[in-house]
């Protein structure tokens, strides 16, 4: 037992930051304690003393603001961080490494008997407010994004975000340099935003830049075939965009959100 709180007590340190001391964290951190009386209630739910487990359960949640029914399975090394609000249904499963944020419900999508909350494998990370609701798996090493909604299985390794729930697929990287390059060229940058992040914006800019990029490949060639046959069509010079004119879009961007 002690080697398992030990073994608790480090994988804080090795998620979080602000860990100090192995005393601050035995004392200070309620995701924790959450986790040491879930053991407690999930034991005595197996020797079948049920009323006993959830009144554990419920002194757990009184004490820490975190919700785990005595008859969730949670693998080694599990750090609920900050943890207030946090909610776990009583057929979840949590498998090794696994890191949850405040906020998170692993819910049911049903009221029949049997399986109805989620299975999240090892190295899971499960971002603040999320919801992941119903009888899937959640692969591991996968990722979800704060306050998304999940309500269908996602492959190992995925980000997850949004409402509902898609996942992120990371743009080819020629692709990328293609439209870095195009967006240079005219002389403003259209990534404002983190380019992992799934901004509709900046997803439909990056549909006009290959566009410009397919038409402006196009002229150079025509022009080019002209040149050839001595025509001097393509010696004027394209008008030039100034910088000065996209720069309230870029002051909005960087503006905070209220």
């Amino acid at each position: 037992m002690f080697e398992r709180v030990r073994e608790d007590i480090q994988s804080v340190f090795h998620r979080d930051p602000a860990a100090r001391n192995p005393f601050e964290v035995l004392t200070c951190y309620p995701g924790l304690h959450a986790v040491w009386l879930h053991r407690l209630a999930h034991g005595l739910w197996g020797f079948g003393w049920k009323w006993l487990a959830r009144l554990v359960s419920s002194f757990g949640r009184w004490f820490t603001g975190i919700e785990i029914h005595p008859g969730a399975k949670i693998g080694r090394r599990f750090f609920i961080d900050h943890g207030m609000g946090i909610v776990i249904g009583e057929t979840a499963e949590i498998g090794d490494d696994v890191t949850l944020y405040q906020g998170v419900t692993l819910g049911g999508t049903s009221w029949n008997k049997g399986k109805r909350h989620p299975t999240l494998a090892d190295g899971v990370v499960v971002g603040a407010g999320a919801k992941v609701l119903g009888p899937f798996t959640v692969g591991a090493g996968a990722k979800i994004g704060s306050n998304a909604v999940v309500t269908k299985e996602v492959p190992a390794g995925a980000t997850v975000v949004g409402i509902p729930g898609r996942i992120i697929v990371k743009a080819d990287d020629v692709l990328e340099t293609k439209r870095q390059a195009i967006a240079e060229k005219f002389g403003f940058d259209a990534y404002g935003v983190s380019q992992d992040m799934p901004d509709p914006v900046a997803r439909a800019i990056g549909q006009l830049l290959d566009h410009l990029q397919a038409v402006d490949d196009r002229l150079e060639g025509m022009c080019s075939a002209l040149k050839a046959l001595g025509s001097d069509y393509c010696a004027k010079e394209l008008p030039a965009l100034r910088d000065e004119d996209f720069a309230d879009v870029k002051d909005a961007g960087d503006k905070p959100a209220a």
